[in-house]
């Protein structure tokens, strides 16, 4: 569940039957000149813990705080508050504070969503993020309330303040008046600064049928042995997927290895006849060991492929409650890390701190 978001405009259905075609022919419409790749190595930020949060930022300096559960409540049901806030000085549109609530571990939110907040018992609206961070920063105790006043949670605020004033020197804005915690009475230079861009290849062509000889030599290539495999395995787990590229390769995820929440897929480029281990611009899967310790092979874990985006999520346990989330795109050459999520801490949030950004352009 989300609050603070900018709403969407709702999609127009699309009419019976085309107009009809005028007669004059439609002045041009001017094309955006093509951005330029800017090849920036992938630099994800750290995420750091201040007692019950947790906090990140990304390359843009979009940073995030996200609540932490007592180990003791782990497993039960439980709800998180993420609080986000963007770059860029207020006064010129910057600076704004968005907050997502998550649920999905929480049976009785389900049933009784969250409404309300009370900090120190002074009741925020639901949607309110800023009132919220500014609140937090200065109080003992955080609830999430129904709409019949009845609590769903209550959440520890300690290094609540610590991780908000992180957020503020990371951004710039210490000393200013745009900071949440150390405030000062200087006006905000807070930077915004830009994404880096990723030139990627549509999609485009037939993705290419393995041969049993091409499969086996991958298998040799990645240590992808079957003998990685659960004794009694549904057979289908082995079969690798393929996914068209564009210019005539062919990316294939060959699943290598499996444990009880996590599949490790091998990454080969089939072009023709050629295969070849496919080249990443960052750490991808569990990079320390690769397909397998003793390649070169480069691998995803639990990894998807869908409108020309590979995905990543390496799991540091089966909650989902702490790991790495990552996105790649094809630029001809290599896959090149689009987004990193991640969550450090295996304390009940689900809601992982993006730690880069990229914007892709086709």
């Amino acid at each position: 569940m989300t609050a603070c978001s900018p709403s969407q405009p709702a999609p127009q259905p699309k009419p019976d039957s085309a107009p009809e075609a005028k007669t004059e022919p439609a002045p041009a419409t001017p094309t955006a000149p093509q951005q330029t790749d800017t090849h920036a190595p992938p630099k994800p930020g750290a995420t750091k813990t201040f007692t019950d949060w947790t906090v990140g930022c990304d390359n843009a300096l979009r940073c995030t705080l996200g609540s932490l559960l007592p180990d003791a409540s782990i497993g039960q049901d439980t709800i998180t508050l993420n609080l986000t806030r963007e770059p860029g000085a207020v006064a010129t549109g910057g600076g704004n504070i968005s907050l997502a609530i998550e649920t999905r571990n929480d049976q009785a939110a389900t049933k009784r969503p969250p409404a309300s907040f009370a900090v120190d018992g002074k009741p925020i609206a639901l949607r309110d993020a800023t009132a919220l961070a500014t609140a937090i920063a200065n109080a003992q105790s955080l609830k999430i309330l129904d709409a019949n006043g009845g609590t769903l949670a209550t959440l520890s605020l300690k290094g609540a303040a610590a991780a908000l004033r992180y957020i503020d020197a990371q951004q710039g804005r210490a000393g200013t008046v745009d900071a949440i915690v150390a405030r000062g009475p200087a006006a905000s230079r807070a930077p915004t600064p830009a994404l880096p861009v990723i030139a990627a290849v549509a999609p485009s062509g037939t993705a290419a049928k393995l041969t049993a000889a091409q499969i086996a030599t991958m298998r040799k290539r990645g240590s992808c042995s079957l003998e990685n495999f659960p004794t009694g395995a549904n057979a289908a787990i082995f079969d690798p997927e393929t996914h068209v590229l564009g210019g005539g390769k062919t990316l294939v995820m060959l699943p290598c290895s499996t444990g009880a929440y996590n599949m490790i897929g091998a990454l080969f480029i089939i072009d023709g006849a050629t295969i070849t281990p496919a080249q990443t611009d960052a750490p991808s899967g569990f990079e320390e060991t690769g397909a397998d310790s003793a390649t070169p092979v480069k691998s995803v874990v639990n990894g998807t492929f869908k409108n020309g985006v590979l995905t990543s999520y390496a799991k540091g346990r089966g909650l989902g409650d702490c790991g790495v989330i990552q996105s790649f795109v094809w630029d001809g050459t290599r896959l090149r890390l689009s987004e990193q999520s991640e969550m450090g801490e295996c304390r009940g949030n689900i809601d992982y701190i993006t730690t880069w950004r990229a914007k892709v352009v086709r």
